[in-house]
């Protein structure tokens, strides 16, 4: 449930489109339901602005649906994340809206809200095989109403090819940088940049990255200032980090 969810139904019982009892019984759910099992919190968007995210992994096919459905009754935009084209192809069969982002891995039910944010996010990527987490970083800021752009494939090992957008880089309010290998990238960008840098670390690169291990590490110990870091793969975390620094209030 969302802010507008709630003011949509407080208006119709002002209108007399709808009765007090069945205002209350819409309401009876908050602040969850409980399918069994799964405790769907409708009352985080109340809360935070933002409708529970459903991660997929882990979860049957059947609950995804009937977690998102739960959520979607209610208003709001929902995301379904690492979600595999067979959830992609469950859920279509929903009476709402939805979209399916292969690369990110995310499926978008209901309405995406105009972009409002202060300025664009920006995500940035070291190379090719970044992709699945540079565009789950980029879908989710999206989706969370703020203009993005992306500038892939610009890994230090050809700092030209960064180098050669420096007017995009600066001109972006809030960057998200997504890298594998030694992950030094995000250090290069804040060097260049007077904005918040967003680090995300991929699991991308040979035996010695550890996962991943090398570049959060690299990351961590960036000798450029203003660079947070999120965990291994999280371009999720990082899109929703962006929107809360790139907000207008």
């Amino acid at each position: 449930m969302d802010k507008q969810w709630l003011a949509s139904l407080l208006q119709g019982v002002r209108d007399g489109a709808l009765g007090v009892d069945e205002a209350i019984e819409r309401l009876i759910d908050l602040p969850y339901e409980d399918l069994g099992f799964a405790k769907v919190d409708h009352h985080r968007g109340l809360r935070t602005g933002r409708t529970e995210v459903v991660f997929c992994p882990g979860k049957q096919v059947s609950q995804i649906v009937a977690i998102v459905d739960s959520l979607a009754r209610r208003g709001g935009t929902v995301m379904a994340t690492r979600a595999t084209p067979e959830v992609a192809a469950a859920l279509k069969g929903l009476p709402y809206p939805l979209r399916y982002h292969e690369v990110a891995r995310i499926v978008v039910v209901g309405e995406t809200p105009p972009a409002a944010g202060r300025g664009t996010v920006l995500v940035v990527s070291g190379g090719t095989a970044d992709l699945p987490v540079a565009e789950e970083a980029a879908v989710t800021a999206e989706t969370l109403g703020n203009p993005v752009e992306r500038l892939y494939d610009v890994g230090v090992a050809g700092l030209h090819r960064l180098l050669a957008h420096r007017d995009r880089l600066t001109a972006a309010a809030v960057l998200v940088v997504v890298a594998g290998m030694e992950g030094a990238l995000a250090s290069v960008v804040a060097g260049l940049v007077s904005r918040p840098v967003i680090a995300v670390p991929t699991s991308v690169g040979y035996g010695a990255n550890f996962g991943g291990l090398a570049a959060l590490l690299t990351m961590l110990n960036s000798c450029a200032s203003g660079v947070g870091v999120v965990n291994i793969d999280n371009g999720f975390g990082a899109g929703v980090l962006a929107a809360l620094i790139n907000r207008k209030d």
